[in-house]
């Protein structure tokens, strides 16, 4: 299993140490601000050049953050666009991502959940989040083996209720094939988190490999199907479709302050490995 190296900007609350930096507890290694004695009574933290500095001649002491948890998450479309085969299946992309990424978090100490949605959140595919070793084997399996049929991801708008209560770092991955008014819903009911888009695309999906011919295409979430006569201007509409569609996600993502990263092939965990140190 190769790892993945996320992180948080905002900083981590909770009880639990871990690997991120936080604002609290007081004998970390991260120096945070000095106060009196009297509101942090450790005289082992004594700074006696603070001190000797107070005007009102009080005992100074350093306060150090300690390093804290973060739950991670993967909110995940499962409607039935996301079993389009390319040259990858999106699905099978999504299994080696949540693989992937179950055990970076356990390696860095982080509680790991899923919740997968297409017309409603489905309850086979709530995990919850936990600290339990092993976990993304067996959900990535399940994951290969589901075959979706849902006509719709308005599921997504209600998945923050099976999240954690405090601010959790969430996966949302589709791709993002729903109405933009649906997706700014959905990023609205995920505001109280730190989101990073995952857009998982084959190139299949916006041209085929013939440069004409009559070729037969089908909406995989409503199973209609009908046939194209593909020629090189149909090619280069679609094409265009396919950037302006990109454009369009790029600035719903941008004003709610994320950043989108687009998988448009295999699962690469090195990818978003540089995604987070961009």
């Amino acid at each position: 299993m190769r790892e993945l190296i996320y992180r948080v900007h905002s900083k981590a609350g909770g009880l639990v140490p871990g690997h991120h930096r936080s604002r609290g507890g007081a004998s970390g290694f991260e120096f945070r601000a000095h106060v009196p004695l009297a509101d942090a009574p450790d005289a082992r933290r004594l700074d006696l050049h603070a001190s000797l500095r107070d005007p009102f001649g009080g005992w100074i002491v350093r306060l150090h953050s300690e390093r804290r948890a973060v739950p991670v998450a993967v909110v995940a479309d499962l409607s039935a666009s996301m079993g389009f085969v390319g040259a990858q299946r999106k699905l099978d992309v999504l299994a080696d991502f949540c693989d992937s990424l179950a055990w970076s978090a356990w390696r860095t100490g982080d509680p790991f959940g899923f919740v997968g949605c297409d017309e409603a959140v489905r309850p086979e595919f709530v995990l919850p989040v936990t600290r339990r070793r092993g976990i993304g084997p067996g959900l990535a399996r399940q994951l290969r083996a589901f075959e979706p049929r849902g006509g719709s991801a308005r599921g997504l708008r209600d998945a923050a209720r099976h999240l954690p209560a405090r601010r959790s770092l969430v996966f949302l991955v589709s791709d993002f094939h729903l109405p933009l008014d649906e997706l700014r819903g959905v990023l609205a009911g995920l505001a109280g988190h730190e989101v990073v888009p995952i857009v998982i695309w084959q190139a299949a999906e916006f041209e085929l490999p013939a440069r004409h011919g009559l070729a037969q295409v089908e909406e995989p979430e409503s199973g209609r199907r009908g046939w194209l006569w593909w020629r090189p201007a149909l090619r280069q509409r679609w094409i265009a479709a396919r950037e302006e569609r990109r454009a369009a996600l790029r600035q719903i993502f941008r004003a709610a302050r994320l950043a989108p990263l687009f998988i448009e092939s295999a699962f690469d965990p090195d990818a978003v490995t540089r995604h987070f140190a961009a």
